[in-house]
């Protein structure tokens, strides 16, 4: 579902929220694609087809803000994650990290990128080496980049760290299996700053802890946002944690970008039917509110990426879907409100109140 690059900056740029931390793009993303080959056969291989992980997205993640990625399992949310920091080589499109294209940078152009871009991993436990003790772990960053000079510069350095992620510095020495989940994952946002990044990924830091520790997590990444002006990508699964960790949010569905909003207008006004579906299924801890709205359920399964839906991808499973919707590609504009949105029949006002769950109620 690609735009023409100059499509895609006027409708940004129509949908800056005033009330965001706006600043100037660090990232400029256009037309990004990523197709993994199908292959068949042992001896003589061919191409039978391709998974189209990331089909065409364009978006911006300006500095100092919090961009929030969120859709099901598969819609190409880590995928889209790991080309922005080059563990994965595009199809096509462009990325421009700072106003340098970085699709195609290879050897010291890729190292010094991964200085300035760095990503928490989703499994605290399988992310770090149990060979390695922290300190080896948290400093590996500094030895990759010849940036310390000796070796008590560098504990030091490390158990900096430590301390600012709210770790024991006198643990520098033990390894991985003598700390919690919470813990590890500290440890792994611990590596990620030692660089001094401009932008961090957080691929579903918390998915994997225990709920009762997922908001303190979530509350460092913020403290340590507002308190080093990092320029943070959050993806998630979770709506209410990305509703209370978001500046803007970008909604992806097979591949494809289709809504992008601030983290406001997006819970409080969504446009596309998929976003109001999402929204639908969050449980909502009061049962009055819950008892006020009528559940979105979606009919049948998501499509295969191998084979998606020509024109609007949602419109096998959408319940306002009309026959343009089988024929016609919709693009991503501004919709009332100010939401981009790439759908025919948008929602109304009524039927965001029927059927999504107000902002309130998710927090």
């Amino acid at each position: 579902m690609s735009e023409t690059t100059g499509s895609v900056a006027a409708s940004v740029a129509k949908a800056t929220d005033p009330k965001a931390k706006v600043g100037e793009p660090l990232v400029e993303v256009r037309d990004l694609v990523k197709h993994f080959p199908l292959t068949s056969g042992v001896l003589l291989r061919r191409n039978v087809g391709a998974v189209r992980a990331v089909d065409g997205v364009s978006f911006d993640v300006r500095r100092g803000e919090t961009l929030g990625l969120v859709g099901e399992s598969g819609c190409g949310k880590s995928t889209t994650a790991r080309l922005l920091i080059r563990l994965l080589d595009p199809t096509s499109g462009s990325i421009k990290f700072d106003g340098r294209e970085i699709a195609d940078i290879r050897g010291t152009e890729l190292k010094e990128l991964r200085r300035d871009v760095q990503m928490i991993f989703q499994d605290p436990y399988s992310s770090l080496n149990p060979r390695k003790t922290i300190g080896s772990i948290i400093g590996d960053p500094y030895d990759i980049h010849g940036l310390m000079k000796g070796d008590g510069e560098r504990k030091r350095a490390v158990q900096n760290l430590m301390d600012t992620v709210g770790l024991n510095p006198e643990h520098y020495n033990r390894y991985p299996h003598e700390f919690s989940g919470g813990q590890r994952q500290r440890i792994g946002v611990a590596r990620a700053l030692a660089l001094k990044p401009k932008m961090i990924i957080a691929d579903e830091p918390v998915s994997a802890l225990d709920v009762s520790i997922q908001a303190q997590v979530l509350n460092l990444l913020r403290d340590l946002q507002r308190d080093l002006g990092l320029t943070l990508v959050f993806i998630a699964h979770d709506l209410s944690v990305v509703r209370h960790m978001c500046d803007r949010v970008a909604v992806m569905y097979l591949g494809n970008l289709v809504e992008l909003a601030s983290s406001d207008e997006l819970f409080g006004h969504p446009r596309m039917p998929y976003t109001g579906a999402l929204m639908s299924a969050v449980p909502v801890p009061d049962p009055v509110l819950a008892g006020q709205k009528r559940r979105q359920i979606l009919m049948g399964d998501v499509p295969s990426p191998t084979n998606p839906p020509k024109a609007c991808p949602f419109h096998t499973r959408c319940w306002k879907a009309q026959e343009i919707c089988a024929t016609e590609t919709p693009q991503l504009e501004v919709k009332d409100g100010g939401n981009l949105a790439a759908c025919h029949f948008p929602l109304t006002d009524a039927e965001v109140a029927d059927r999504v769950p107000s902002a309130r109620a998710l927090q």
